[in-house]
Protein backbone atom coordinates (compact mmCIF):
# COMPACT_ATOMS: atom_id res chain seq x y z
CA UNK A 1 0.00 0.00 0.00
CA UNK A 2 2.84 2.39 0.90
CA UNK A 3 4.62 1.65 -2.38
CA UNK A 4 1.37 2.20 -4.30
CA UNK A 5 0.84 5.57 -2.57
CA UNK A 6 4.42 6.57 -3.40
CA UNK A 7 3.91 5.65 -7.07
CA UNK A 8 0.65 7.62 -7.24
CA UNK A 9 2.31 10.62 -5.56
CA UNK A 10 5.23 10.45 -8.00
CA UNK A 11 2.85 10.29 -10.97
CA UNK A 12 0.88 13.29 -9.69
CA UNK A 13 4.10 15.27 -9.19
CA UNK A 14 5.29 14.36 -12.69
CA UNK A 15 1.96 15.48 -14.13
CA UNK A 16 2.14 18.81 -12.31
CA UNK A 17 5.72 19.33 -13.48
CA UNK A 18 4.71 18.56 -17.05
CA UNK A 19 1.86 21.08 -16.91
CA UNK A 20 4.16 23.65 -15.33
CA UNK A 21 6.84 23.05 -17.97
CA UNK A 22 4.33 23.46 -20.78
CA UNK A 23 3.00 26.71 -19.33
CA UNK A 24 6.52 28.08 -18.75
CA UNK A 25 7.56 27.28 -22.33
CA UNK A 26 4.38 28.90 -23.65
CA UNK A 27 5.02 31.96 -21.50
CA UNK A 28 8.64 32.18 -22.68
CA UNK A 29 7.63 32.09 -26.34
CA UNK A 30 4.94 34.71 -25.76
CA UNK A 31 7.37 36.98 -23.88
CA UNK A 32 9.95 36.78 -26.67
CA UNK A 33 7.32 37.47 -29.30
CA UNK A 34 6.02 40.42 -27.27
CA UNK A 35 9.50 41.92 -27.20
CA UNK A 36 9.63 41.33 -30.95
CA UNK A 37 6.25 43.04 -31.32
CA UNK A 38 7.51 46.07 -29.39
CA UNK A 39 10.54 46.30 -31.68
CA UNK A 40 8.26 45.85 -34.69
CA UNK A 41 6.12 48.70 -33.37
CA UNK A 42 9.25 50.85 -33.23
CA UNK A 43 9.94 49.94 -36.87
CA UNK A 44 6.41 51.07 -37.72
CA UNK A 45 7.08 54.40 -36.01
CA UNK A 46 10.57 55.14 -37.37
CA UNK A 47 9.51 54.24 -40.92
CA UNK A 48 6.38 56.42 -40.62
CA UNK A 49 4.20 53.41 -41.40
CA UNK A 50 1.72 54.00 -38.59
CA UNK A 51 -0.90 55.17 -41.07
CA UNK A 52 0.15 52.81 -43.85
CA UNK A 53 -3.38 51.43 -43.84
CA UNK A 54 -4.94 54.86 -43.52
CA UNK A 55 -7.43 55.40 -40.70
CA UNK A 56 -8.92 51.96 -41.22
CA UNK A 57 -8.88 49.26 -38.53
CA UNK A 58 -8.91 46.23 -38.43
CA UNK A 59 -8.96 46.24 -42.24
CA UNK A 60 -6.30 48.00 -44.30
CA UNK A 61 -7.89 50.73 -46.41
CA UNK A 62 -11.00 48.57 -46.63
CA UNK A 63 -9.07 45.47 -47.74
CA UNK A 64 -8.15 42.25 -46.01
CA UNK A 65 -4.68 42.41 -47.55
CA UNK A 66 -2.93 45.64 -48.63
CA UNK A 67 -1.66 46.19 -52.20
CA UNK A 68 1.63 44.43 -52.96
CA UNK A 69 3.34 47.68 -53.97
CA UNK A 70 2.49 49.54 -50.75
CA UNK A 71 5.46 48.91 -48.43
CA UNK A 72 4.27 51.05 -45.52
CA UNK A 73 0.88 49.32 -45.57
CA UNK A 74 2.54 45.91 -45.40
CA UNK A 75 4.72 47.00 -42.48
CA UNK A 76 1.64 48.19 -40.56
CA UNK A 77 -0.39 45.12 -41.59
CA UNK A 78 2.39 42.71 -40.58
CA UNK A 79 2.54 44.42 -37.18
CA UNK A 80 -1.18 43.74 -36.71
CA UNK A 81 -0.78 40.08 -37.69
CA UNK A 82 2.12 39.78 -35.24
CA UNK A 83 -0.13 41.15 -32.50
CA UNK A 84 -2.89 38.69 -33.45
CA UNK A 85 -0.44 35.77 -33.06
CA UNK A 86 0.43 36.94 -29.55
CA UNK A 87 -3.28 37.14 -28.82
CA UNK A 88 -3.71 33.49 -29.77
CA UNK A 89 -0.78 32.44 -27.59
CA UNK A 90 -2.17 34.58 -24.76
CA UNK A 91 -5.47 32.71 -24.95
CA UNK A 92 -3.57 29.42 -24.76
CA UNK A 93 -1.72 30.70 -21.67
CA UNK A 94 -5.00 31.74 -20.07
CA UNK A 95 -6.52 28.32 -20.69
CA UNK A 96 -3.47 26.51 -19.27
CA UNK A 97 -3.30 28.84 -16.26
CA UNK A 98 -6.96 28.20 -15.47
CA UNK A 99 -6.55 24.44 -15.83
CA UNK A 100 -3.26 24.07 -13.95
CA UNK A 101 -3.11 26.91 -11.40
CA UNK A 102 -6.70 27.73 -10.41
CA UNK A 103 -6.83 27.66 -6.63
CA UNK A 104 -3.13 26.69 -6.45
CA UNK A 105 -1.05 29.65 -7.56
CA UNK A 106 -2.75 33.04 -7.47
CA UNK A 107 0.32 34.81 -8.88
CA UNK A 108 0.39 32.76 -12.07
CA UNK A 109 -3.36 32.84 -12.68
CA UNK A 110 -3.74 36.49 -11.67
CA UNK A 111 -0.82 37.65 -13.83
CA UNK A 112 -2.15 35.73 -16.82
CA UNK A 113 -5.61 37.24 -16.44
CA UNK A 114 -4.07 40.72 -16.15
CA UNK A 115 -2.00 40.04 -19.28
CA UNK A 116 -5.17 39.07 -21.16
CA UNK A 117 -6.92 42.29 -20.09
CA UNK A 118 -3.87 44.37 -21.01
CA UNK A 119 -3.77 42.75 -24.45
CA UNK A 120 -7.39 43.76 -25.04
CA UNK A 121 -6.61 47.31 -23.87
CA UNK A 122 -3.49 47.48 -26.03
CA UNK A 123 -5.46 46.35 -29.10
CA UNK A 124 -8.10 49.00 -28.43
CA UNK A 125 -5.43 51.68 -28.03
CA UNK A 126 -3.82 50.51 -31.27
CA UNK A 127 -7.13 50.99 -33.04
CA UNK A 128 -7.56 54.48 -31.55
CA UNK A 129 -4.00 55.40 -32.59
CA UNK A 130 -4.86 54.56 -36.20
CA UNK A 131 -8.36 56.04 -36.25
CA UNK A 132 -7.32 59.34 -34.64
CA UNK A 133 -4.17 59.96 -36.69
CA UNK A 134 -1.50 58.86 -34.21
CA UNK A 135 -1.84 61.46 -31.40
CA UNK A 136 1.39 61.44 -29.31
CA UNK A 137 -0.40 60.81 -26.01
CA UNK A 138 -2.24 57.80 -27.40
CA UNK A 139 0.98 56.42 -28.93
CA UNK A 140 2.69 56.73 -25.54
CA UNK A 141 -0.20 54.95 -23.79
CA UNK A 142 -0.06 52.22 -26.44
CA UNK A 143 3.65 51.64 -25.80
CA UNK A 144 3.19 51.78 -22.02
CA UNK A 145 0.45 49.16 -22.17
CA UNK A 146 2.70 46.93 -24.26
CA UNK A 147 5.39 47.19 -21.58
CA UNK A 148 2.91 46.33 -18.83
CA UNK A 149 1.72 43.38 -20.92
CA UNK A 150 5.32 42.19 -21.21
CA UNK A 151 5.72 42.51 -17.43
CA UNK A 152 2.53 40.54 -16.70
CA UNK A 153 3.60 37.73 -19.02
CA UNK A 154 7.02 37.63 -17.38
CA UNK A 155 5.59 37.48 -13.86
CA UNK A 156 3.26 34.65 -14.89
CA UNK A 157 6.10 32.64 -16.40
CA UNK A 158 8.50 33.27 -13.52
CA UNK A 159 5.78 32.47 -10.99
CA UNK A 160 5.27 29.06 -12.60
CA UNK A 161 8.97 28.33 -13.00
CA UNK A 162 10.84 29.80 -10.01
CA UNK A 163 11.29 27.61 -6.92
CA UNK A 164 13.32 29.51 -4.30
CA UNK A 165 16.15 27.56 -2.70
CA UNK A 166 16.47 27.67 1.09
CA UNK A 167 19.59 29.86 1.03
CA UNK A 168 17.91 32.39 -1.28
CA UNK A 169 15.03 33.22 1.07
CA UNK A 170 14.85 36.64 2.67
CA UNK A 171 12.34 39.18 3.89
CA UNK A 172 11.19 42.12 1.78
CA UNK A 173 13.46 45.06 2.55
CA UNK A 174 15.16 48.14 1.07
CA UNK A 175 16.69 46.02 -1.71
CA UNK A 176 13.22 44.92 -2.80
CA UNK A 177 12.04 48.56 -2.70
CA UNK A 178 15.06 49.70 -4.74
CA UNK A 179 14.39 47.02 -7.36
CA UNK A 180 10.81 48.26 -7.77
CA UNK A 181 11.92 51.90 -7.91
CA UNK A 182 14.52 51.08 -10.58
CA UNK A 183 12.00 49.16 -12.68
CA UNK A 184 9.46 51.99 -12.36
CA UNK A 185 12.08 54.54 -13.44
CA UNK A 186 12.90 52.35 -16.43
CA UNK A 187 9.24 52.41 -17.49
CA UNK A 188 9.03 56.19 -17.03
CA UNK A 189 12.08 56.63 -19.27
CA UNK A 190 10.52 54.44 -21.97
CA UNK A 191 7.36 56.55 -21.88
CA UNK A 192 9.34 59.81 -21.89
CA UNK A 193 11.25 58.53 -24.93
CA UNK A 194 7.95 57.98 -26.70
CA UNK A 195 6.93 61.54 -25.84
CA UNK A 196 10.24 62.84 -27.24
CA UNK A 197 9.45 61.13 -30.52
CA UNK A 198 5.78 62.10 -30.50
CA UNK A 199 6.44 65.77 -29.69
CA UNK A 200 8.95 66.12 -32.53
CA UNK A 201 11.91 66.59 -30.19
CA UNK A 202 13.95 63.66 -31.52
CA UNK A 203 16.54 65.87 -33.22
CA UNK A 204 16.08 68.96 -31.06
CA UNK A 205 19.51 68.09 -29.66
CA UNK A 206 21.94 67.21 -32.43
CA UNK A 207 24.92 66.43 -30.17
CA UNK A 208 25.44 63.85 -27.41
CA UNK A 209 25.74 63.68 -24.41
CA UNK A 210 25.25 67.46 -24.17
CA UNK A 211 22.45 69.21 -26.03
CA UNK A 212 24.15 71.47 -28.53
CA UNK A 213 26.82 72.17 -25.92
CA UNK A 214 24.41 72.71 -23.00
CA UNK A 215 23.34 70.55 -20.07
CA UNK A 216 20.09 72.42 -19.48
CA UNK A 217 19.08 74.17 -22.71
CA UNK A 218 17.12 77.37 -22.18
CA UNK A 219 14.51 79.03 -24.36
CA UNK A 220 13.52 75.93 -26.37
CA UNK A 221 10.83 73.60 -25.07
CA UNK A 222 11.69 70.78 -27.49
CA UNK A 223 15.34 70.75 -26.47
CA UNK A 224 14.25 70.79 -22.83
CA UNK A 225 11.98 67.77 -23.41
CA UNK A 226 14.80 65.92 -25.12
CA UNK A 227 17.37 66.75 -22.43
CA UNK A 228 15.03 65.82 -19.58
CA UNK A 229 14.82 62.36 -21.13
CA UNK A 230 18.62 62.09 -21.20
CA UNK A 231 18.96 63.23 -17.59
CA UNK A 232 16.37 60.67 -16.53
CA UNK A 233 18.40 58.00 -18.35
CA UNK A 234 21.49 59.08 -16.40
CA UNK A 235 19.49 58.82 -13.16
CA UNK A 236 18.43 55.29 -14.07
CA UNK A 237 22.10 54.36 -14.50
CA UNK A 238 22.88 55.50 -10.97
CA UNK A 239 19.98 53.55 -9.46
CA UNK A 240 21.01 50.42 -11.38
CA UNK A 241 24.56 50.65 -10.04
CA UNK A 242 23.12 51.00 -6.52
CA UNK A 243 20.83 48.01 -7.11
CA UNK A 244 23.72 45.79 -8.22
CA UNK A 245 25.79 46.83 -5.22
CA UNK A 246 23.00 45.98 -2.77
CA UNK A 247 22.08 42.74 -4.55
CA UNK A 248 25.68 41.50 -4.38
CA UNK A 249 25.98 42.55 -0.75
CA UNK A 250 22.66 41.28 0.61
CA UNK A 251 21.37 38.58 -1.75
CA UNK A 252 22.73 35.05 -2.23
CA UNK A 253 20.86 34.33 -5.45
CA UNK A 254 23.19 34.00 -8.40
CA UNK A 255 20.20 34.52 -10.68
CA UNK A 256 19.36 37.89 -9.12
CA UNK A 257 22.97 38.97 -9.39
CA UNK A 258 23.26 37.86 -12.99
CA UNK A 259 19.98 39.49 -14.05
CA UNK A 260 20.84 42.79 -12.38
CA UNK A 261 24.23 42.89 -14.14
CA UNK A 262 22.60 41.92 -17.45
CA UNK A 263 20.11 44.78 -16.98
CA UNK A 264 22.99 47.25 -16.50
CA UNK A 265 24.83 45.96 -19.59
CA UNK A 266 21.64 46.21 -21.66
CA UNK A 267 21.00 49.69 -20.28
CA UNK A 268 24.52 50.79 -21.29
CA UNK A 269 24.01 49.38 -24.79
CA UNK A 270 20.68 51.19 -25.00
CA UNK A 271 22.28 54.50 -24.03
CA UNK A 272 25.03 54.03 -26.64
CA UNK A 273 22.47 53.15 -29.31
CA UNK A 274 20.56 56.27 -28.31
CA UNK A 275 23.70 58.29 -29.02
CA UNK A 276 24.03 56.67 -32.45
CA UNK A 277 20.36 57.46 -33.07
CA UNK A 278 21.15 61.16 -32.60
CA UNK A 279 24.44 61.05 -34.50
CA UNK A 280 22.76 59.28 -37.45
CA UNK A 281 20.01 61.93 -37.61
CA UNK A 282 17.36 59.49 -36.37
CA UNK A 283 18.40 56.46 -38.43
CA UNK A 284 15.59 53.89 -38.49
CA UNK A 285 17.81 50.95 -37.51
CA UNK A 286 19.16 52.74 -34.45
CA UNK A 287 15.68 53.85 -33.44
CA UNK A 288 14.27 50.32 -33.52
CA UNK A 289 17.32 48.94 -31.68
CA UNK A 290 16.97 51.66 -29.03
CA UNK A 291 13.38 50.63 -28.26
CA UNK A 292 14.27 46.93 -28.33
CA UNK A 293 17.09 47.36 -25.80
CA UNK A 294 14.83 49.52 -23.62
CA UNK A 295 12.19 46.78 -23.54
CA UNK A 296 14.85 44.18 -22.71
CA UNK A 297 16.18 46.34 -19.85
CA UNK A 298 12.63 46.71 -18.53
CA UNK A 299 12.07 42.95 -18.82
CA UNK A 300 15.24 42.13 -16.88
CA UNK A 301 14.35 44.58 -14.11
CA UNK A 302 10.83 43.13 -13.90
CA UNK A 303 12.45 39.70 -13.61
CA UNK A 304 14.62 40.93 -10.72
CA UNK A 305 11.53 42.30 -8.96
CA UNK A 306 9.54 39.11 -9.53
CA UNK A 307 12.22 36.72 -8.28
CA UNK A 308 13.08 38.89 -5.28
CA UNK A 309 9.38 39.14 -4.37
CA UNK A 310 8.84 35.39 -4.72
CA UNK A 311 11.82 34.73 -2.45
CA UNK A 312 10.48 37.09 0.21
CA UNK A 313 6.90 35.87 -0.24
CA UNK A 314 8.02 32.32 0.47
CA UNK A 315 9.52 33.50 3.76
CA UNK A 316 6.25 35.24 4.69
CA UNK A 317 4.23 32.12 3.92
CA UNK A 318 6.56 29.95 6.02
CA UNK A 319 6.40 32.42 8.90
CA UNK A 320 2.60 32.28 8.84
CA UNK A 321 2.71 28.47 8.75
CA UNK A 322 5.16 28.33 11.68
CA UNK A 323 2.99 30.75 13.65
CA UNK A 324 -0.12 28.65 13.02
CA UNK A 325 1.68 25.47 14.02
CA UNK A 326 3.02 27.14 17.17
CA UNK A 327 -0.47 28.38 18.13
CA UNK A 328 -1.88 24.90 17.54
CA UNK A 329 0.80 23.29 19.68
CA UNK A 330 0.41 25.75 22.58
CA UNK A 331 -3.39 25.57 22.34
Amino acid sequence: VVIQEQVVSHMQTSTRNAKSGLFVNLALVTVLLTIGLIVFGAVVRVTDSGLGCGNDWPLCDGRIFPPLDNVTAWIEWSHRLFAALIGVLGLAMLWKAWRAYRGKNVIVLGSTVIAALLFVLQSALGAFVVIFDLPPTMVTLHLGTAMLLLAALLVAGIGAWHRPARDMLHTADHVTALAYITAALSLVIILSGALVRGSGATLACTTWPLCNGEIIPAGDSLRMVHMMHRLAVAGLGLTMVMLIWYVYRERQSGMLRGMSVAALVTYAAQALVGAFYVWSSAGAVWGAAHVGLASLTWALLVGVCAIDTLNSRTVSEKQILWQQQSETATG
